[in-house]
């Protein structure tokens, strides 16, 4: 009888300290539940709801019977031919700008991970410096310098060389200060993905006789492919989107996507045009955006793992 009871009173304490620990969990999962909240709703709110809405209104015209579900104005985009040059351009300087971003800085990357001393973190501070500067004024320092009466164009005649023909207000403009704006973040990015490469490994591989590029390709690019994809992805976001640079140092004609959307919206005030053209260049960067959340996803289970 009394072992009985005994039995009786620890499977109660059981039950009870798992009906206590059920209740912790639930009250921890409401408690992050409330702290993610904000967030959540700050992104449904700006981010998502805005673009709901723009398809909504894209695919929704107006008929004789009444509205009726059509994809008219994307039709429409595709079939004019200032619209798909200004995105072929934009696609075109977003590709072209990433790769010469990821060509440039991987080397000064591996230069910065495995050398030391002064030198290093001078080139360093040097690299990232554009990062403290704002957009407007790389612009303005960029138009001094290479623009047709610039500091490039001064020293040329000046030495006698004529027929200096300035990237200011053509299609390489905005390539070079997307560039010089692109440095800093896909340096650091590629800087992060390389301290996953251990000097024992690179010492190991050079003492069985591997030479550089053996050791490029076969360990510190498997290494960091990840980390070049999420340079690649940020890059072609923040290019893809940017308004300033190409709508200082860009041509007239063809344009990029966001200073056309700019003046589709106010100057020829046609907004439903806009709104197709912002549906059109989400549906791009949103390709380049899930290899992004893929990459990120894949370092964090490897980091739990």
């Amino acid at each position: 009888m009394t072992a009985g009871i005994a039995t009786w009173r620890r499977i109660s304490a059981r039950r009870t300290n798992s009906a206590v620990l059920q209740a912790s969990k639930r009250r921890a999962a409401a408690f992050g539940l409330l702290l993610v909240a904000p967030p959540v709703l700050l992104v449904v709110g700006l981010i998502l709801f805005p673009i709901l809405s723009a398809v909504v209104s894209t695919l929704r015209i107006e008929t004789p019977d009444g509205f009726a579900v059509s994809a008219a104005n994307y039709v429409g985009f595709f079939q004019d031919r200032q619209s798909v040059a200004n995105l072929a351009y934009t696609l075109w300087v977003t590709v072209v700008t990433t790769i010469l971003l990821l060509a440039g800085c991987l080397p000064l990357a591996l230069h910065l991970r495995f050398s030391t001393g002064r030198l290093a973190a001078i080139v360093q501070s040097v690299a990232l410096f554009p990062l403290f500067v704002p957009a407007i004024i790389v612009c303005y320092a960029l138009v001094r310098f290479m623009g047709p009466n610039g500091v490039i164009a001064t020293i040329l005649a000046q030495l006698g060389i004529a027929g200096y023909q300035t990237p200011y207000l053509t299609e390489w403009g905005p390539v070079i200060g997307l560039f010089w704006e692109g440095v800093p973040l896909t340096l650091l990015v590629l800087l992060a993905g390389l301290g996953q490469v251990s000097s024992a490994s690179i010492e190991a591989a050079r003492d069985v006789g591997a030479g550089s590029a053996a050791i490029l390709f076969a360990i510190v690019i498997p290494l960091i492919r990840r980390s070049l994809l999420v340079a690649f992805a940020l890059d072609f976001l923040s290019i893809f989107g940017s308004f300033t640079t190409p709508y200082l140092l860009g041509p007239a004609s063809p344009e990029i996507m966001s200073t056309y959307m700019q003046r589709t919206f106010i100057d020829l005030l046609k907004p439903i045009q806009a709104q197709t053209q912002a549906v059109v260049s989400f549906a791009v960067c949103a390709i380049v955006g899930i290899l992004y959340v893929r990459a990120v996803s894949r370092n964090r289970r490897s980091a739990g793992e």
